[in-house]
C-alpha cells in the first residue's frame, strides 16, 4: 500500500493548508415547472495544497522518494487528511463505525462542553473493562494523536488506546479534553483507537478525534472520516528549492475524486 509519508514532526502538512472541496447537486425540472434538487456524492471531488518551508533534506528525499513511487499522477496511495477528523461519525456513537462491547450502554443527547447535546453516556454494566472503539484503515507506523472530552459525576479513570498503546486519564465533573500520542504496528494496514470504562464506571464523552500528528487541535465534527484511498498527485512535477543548509522547500497538490 503505498501511503503518502509524515514529515520528522509527526505531521502530514504545515499550515496554512489549502482544502477545496467541490460537490454536485443534480436539479430536476418537472412537467410543471417545478424542480427537485438532490446532493450527489458520488462526484464529490477534494483538493489539497500542501506548501512546504523549512523541510530538512531527509524530509525533502522522503517526498521525492514518494513522488517517484507515485510515477507522478500515474499511482494512487493512501492520503490521510491534515485538516479533518480521521474519526467516521464522531457525534454518532450508534454508528456502525463505532464497535461496542455488549455490555457497554449508551445515551445520546447529554449537554457537551459547545452549549449543545452532542455528548454521549457511556455506563459500564459488566463486572470487568468495556470498551467503545473504531478501526480506521490507516497505515499503523504513522504517529496519531487521539482525544477526547470526558467528564464524570463521581472521580473515575477512562482508558484511551491506540493499537494497543494505552493511557489512563482522570474524568471529574468538570469537562476535560484528554488524549494519548503513539503509533501502531509498523506494518499494520489499520489502527485501533478505543475508549474503555472500568467495571461499574459511568462517563460522559464528546468530541472524539484522530489525527495523525504529536497533539490534538480544536475539535472538529466528522461524518466520512479522513482517510481517503485512491487518492492521486495533482502534477507530474515535483519541484523542491534548497533555501539553505538542510532547509528546502516545495508545494505537493493531491486529489481524491469518488468517481474515479
Amino acid at each position: 500500500m503505498l501511503v503518502y509519508p509524515q514529515l520528522e514532526s509527526g505531521a502530514l502538512a504545515q499550515y496554512p493548508v489549502l482544502k477545496t472541496r467541490r460537490t454536485r447537486t443534480v436539479v430536476n425540472r418537472t412537467a410543471d415547472g417545478s424542480t427537485l434538487r438532490l446532493a450527489d456524492p458520488a462526484v464529490e471531488t477534494t483538493e489539497w495544497l500542501l506548501r512546504y518551508s523549512d523541510l530538512s533534506d531527509a524530509e525533502a528525499a522522503s517526498l521525492q522518494e514518494f513522488f517517484e513511487a507515485a510515477e507522478g499522477s500515474l499511482r494512487t496511495f493512501t492520503f490521510v487528511d491534515p485538516a479533518g477528523n480521521l474519526l467516521a461519525w464522531s457525534e454518532r456513537f450508534e454508528s456502525d463505525a463505532w464497535q461496542k462491547d455488549p455490555l457497554l450502554t449508551i445515551d445520546a443527547g447529554i449537554a457537551d462542553p459547545r452549549g449543545d447535546s452532542g455528548g454521549w453516556r457511556l455506563a459500564n454494566r459488566a463486572g470487568g473493562v468495556q470498551e467503545i472503539a473504531q478501526t480506521i484503515a490507516a497505515p499503523g507506523y504513522y504517529q496519531y494523536c487521539f482525544s477526547a472530552y470526558v467528564r464524570s459525576a463521581a472521580p473515575t479513570m477512562v482508558t484511551l488506546s491506540i493499537a494497543g498503546q494505552a493511557a489512563e486519564c482522570a474524568a471529574s465533573s468538570r469537562w476535560t479534553r484528554v488524549s494519548i500520542t503513539s503509533s501502531g504496528a509498523a506494518g499494520a494496514a489499520s489502527v485501533r483507537f478505543g475508549i474503555a470504562l472500568g467495571a461499574g464506571d459511568t462517563v460522559e464523552v464528546f468530541g472524539p478525534q484522530v489525527e495523525a500528528q504529536s497533539a490534538a487541535s480544536a475539535y472538529m465534527v466528522s461524518t466520512r472520516g479522513g482517510v481517503y484511498e485512491g487518492a492521486y498527485l495533482g502534477e507530474d512535477t515535483l519541484t523542491i528549492s534548497r533555501t539553505n543548509v538542510n532547509r528546502n522547500s516545495c508545494t505537493v497538490k493531491i486529489i481524491h475524486a469518488n468517481h474515479l
